[in-house]
């Protein structure tokens, strides 16, 4: 068995969501992602049970596995008892793996997710600060969200949030002992080294396209070539 598949097999997704598939198409055609993306999770699944290593590289490489919203429609309906939602868990996790992901943009995506983690939640404690939903990043909020952005002290201190203080209340500064208990569980969980090979694959690949860090950054977080659909 090749490398790639033998890795494929021993995670946990891939033992839950794959039996045996007959190729009857019904996974596609509950497929929420199938209707608006070239994505088809039947042929996916069908090619992953061939175990042919030279597909399974193809997909880690590809945008395709990226396109999955993971809502496992795709489980209530297959008369098999595959979950094909699941076996794009476990192709994912091994482009995260093998540093494939950033072969294609959708998979490059991957670093900004990392950095919404690093800045989040080991720095803040927290999924999401309001300071950190740059206008500039998120236009969909329009200009009500630009002038609360620019009196952002303002506006926390009519609502009595305790912003970035230390204390009690919302929005408030975690405390250190909080903080080192949090990045504690992500050492031991394997998040920590997970978030790490995130960081230098897309770091190597940064430097193969002359691009600072910063610049990859915006980039895989607002590009779009059009060919998705």
């Amino acid at each position: 068995m090749s490398e790639l598949i033998e890795k494929l097999k021993q995670d946990i997704h891939y033992i839950e969501g794959m039996n045996s598939c007959m190729n009857c198409g019904v996974c596609t055609a509950i497929c929420p992602a199938a209707e608006f993306y070239n994505y088809d999770p039947r042929t996916i699944v069908e090619s992953v049970q061939r175990n042919d290593e030279e597909t399974i590289r193809t997909l880690i490489h590809s945008d395709m596995i990226w396109y999955c919203g993971e809502c496992m429609s795709c489980k209530t309906r297959c008369p098999r008892g595959n979950t094909p939602g699941l076996i794009i868990m476990a192709l994912r996790k091994l482009a995260q793996d093998e540093g494939t992901f950033v072969h294609s943009e959708k998979g490059r995506q991957q670093y900004a997710l990392k950095r919404v983690i690093d800045t989040h939640i080991l720095e803040r404690g927290y999924c999401v600060t309001p300071d950190l939903v740059k206008p500039e990043m998120h236009p969909e909020q329009g200009p009500v969200w630009e002038w609360v952005y620019d009196h952002m002290d303002d506006v926390m201190e009519r609502v009595h949030a305790n912003f970035r203080k230390p204390g009690e209340g919302a929005l408030r500064e975690i405390d250190a002992e909080s903080m080192d208990e949090l990045h504690k569980i992500f050492d031991v969980t394997g998040g920590t080294a997970f978030l790490q090979n995130i960081q230098t694959c897309s770091e190597k690949k940064a430097a193969e396209t002359g691009t600072d860090m910063e610049d990859y950054f915006l980039h895989t977080y607002t590009d779009n070539n059009g060919s998705h659909a």
